[in-house]
């Protein structure tokens, strides 16, 4: 099928102009003005007045997640539609092996679930454990798997946290493989020793979860992590950066030429940490997650970083649980599951608070959605930009329609909403992925099993050139000769 959009402004991160978009199957086949339809076929949607932009990708997600002793209650077919609707082509979730699992049973496990996706989707693989089989199949997914970004846990002692031992063999092979390593930056150590003396004081409500997690624990694990890839000299990606402190510490980084990434949330910028001390229970239980919502102040400062280029993606964390499996915690805030949604609003809230709001141009928009994290995930030009043979995952952004978000009306498989009543201007008018129509006039068309899996190459050529810079800058040892024993 062909597919015409006719009459809008196509927007890029680095260009602006009008022009019709023509699509056959999954590719971009012509850009141009007064394009005509090759025949009758051809499905016209009309763009007139509206932006056509590359669909946003979302590259932190979990969907159908077993964790903390319950399951996520967003599957991939539910949230990949959901992500659909709100402008978003492509996910990219996480594989998290279970303690000594093998990294390719789980990989096939999270495959096996994602089959049913509406949406395309990929993965970064968790590095939860160390051993010989973790190294070889870290090669594996990456030659034969497409997979090309590796997940650290610095958080949730006694699951999931990998100690830094773990993390320097681990950020060594993935420089060997040309792969990305990805950090949940919180010390995991101080978090546990806090959590247990905040319960021991009495302190059992959500209002304890910020507590326990100020952002100077953030800070010291992105720094610390940010100092041992630099160590190695393997780039690093930090993941949900929620406070000033991470922030600061990429910007460093950055500043002496180290190859850091730097990733904000969509609810960091906008919901503060007020929502905890909420009196109704569930109100404040339904913002817990990890990193929690912080003082107001670090909202400006994502703002600046993402404006002036210190952090490059923008994400959800997408990990649904619903008001019932929140109240597992109630007794014990460390038991509240952790994660909020977002892949629906994403967009919306980054153009009305971002766009709209004077912090972000709509290049800069395109930048922070899509075009960055396809050029960090090696699957640019193909995704992230309007043109010709790059996929038709496409969305028409029209800059002045607006809505009331609220758990109501939303697709997400949830009954809640940390953007609850919030009012937004900027939405997704269409969405097209695989060259189809999903969305369009705030209807879904979507069916199981549509998304395709996207493989992502790792980087060789920059990566060996890394290696051969660390070569040979490394001090070689000084070979003596024994010294000779004098007897009198």
């Amino acid at each position: 099928m062909s597919l015409l959009i006719r009459g809008g402004t196509v927007v890029n991160h680095d260009q602006t102009y009008r022009a019709d978009v023509y699509c056959e199957g999954n590719v971009i086949k012509h850009i141009g003005k007064d394009l005509d339809a090759p025949n009758g076929k051809t499905r016209i949607v009309d763009a007139g007045g509206a932006y056509v932009m590359p669909g946003g990708i979302d590259p932190h997600t979990h969907m159908e997640l077993p964790f903390m002793g319950t399951v996520a209650s967003e599957d991939f077919f539910t949230g990949t539609a959901a992500g659909l609707a709100g402008g978003n082509t492509l996910i990219i979730d996480f594989v998290i092996p279970g303690p000594e699992q093998s990294l390719l049973e789980a990989y096939q496990q999270w495959r096996g679930w994602a089959e049913k996706a509406a949406g395309d989707y990929a993965f970064h693989v968790a590095v939860t454990w160390w051993s010989d089989q973790v190294e070889e199949e870290m090669g594996v997914l990456a030659r034969e798997h497409g997979v090309n970004s590796f997940k650290h846990f610095m958080a949730y002692k006694g699951a999931i946290m990998v100690e830094d031992d773990v993390l320097m063999k681990s950020f060594r092979r993935c420089l060997e493989l040309g792969a990305v390593p990805t950090v949940h930056a919180e010390n995991g150590e101080v978090v546990y020793l806090m959590q247990k003396a905040l319960l021991e004081a009495g302190i059992t409500g959500p209002e304890g979860h910020p507590l326990s997690r100020p952002a100077a624990v953030e800070g010291e694990a992105a720094n610390r992590a940010i100092q041992i890839a630099g160590m190695v000299g393997s780039p690093v990606y930090i993941v949900h950066v929620s406070c000033k402190d991470a922030l600061d510490a990429i910007a460093r980084a950055r500043a002496a030429g180290q190859r850091v990434y730097g990733e904000v949330l969509a609810q960091h910028l906008v919901v503060d940490d007020s929502v905890y001390r909420n009196k109704q229970w569930e109100q404040a239980a339904g913002h817990v997650m990890s990193p929690p919502f912080r003082p107001k102040h670090h909202q400006e400062a994502l703002w600046a970083g993402l404006t002036n280029g210190i952090a490059q993606t923008t994400a959800t964390d997408h990990c649904c649980f619903c008001l019932d499996q929140k109240a597992m915690g109630r007794e014990d805030f460390t038991r509240i599951p952790n994660g909020t949604a977002g892949i629906e609003d994403r967009m919306s809230v980054l153009w009305s608070e971002g766009v709209r709001a004077g912090r972000l141009t709509p290049q800069e928009f395109v930048a922070i959605t899509s075009a960055n994290c396809a050029q960090i995930f090696n699957i640019y030009p193909k995704r992230g930009r309007v043109d010709i043979g790059a996929d038709a995952a496409l969305v028409v952004w029209d800059p002045d329609g607006s809505r009331t978000i609220s758990a109501k009306t939303h697709h997400q498989n949830l009954d809640f909403n940390v953007f609850e009543g919030m009012e937004v201007t900027g939405i997704a008018a269409t969405t097209i992925s695989n060259g189809q129509v999903v969305w369009e006039n705030g209807q879904l068309n979507v069916e199981k099993g549509a998304g395709r899996y996207i493989e992502r190459p790792t980087f060789p050529v920059l990566f060996d050139a890394v290696k051969r810079r660390n070569e040979a800058t490394r001090p070689t040892a000084v070979k003596r000769e024994p010294s000779k024993v004098v007897t009198p």
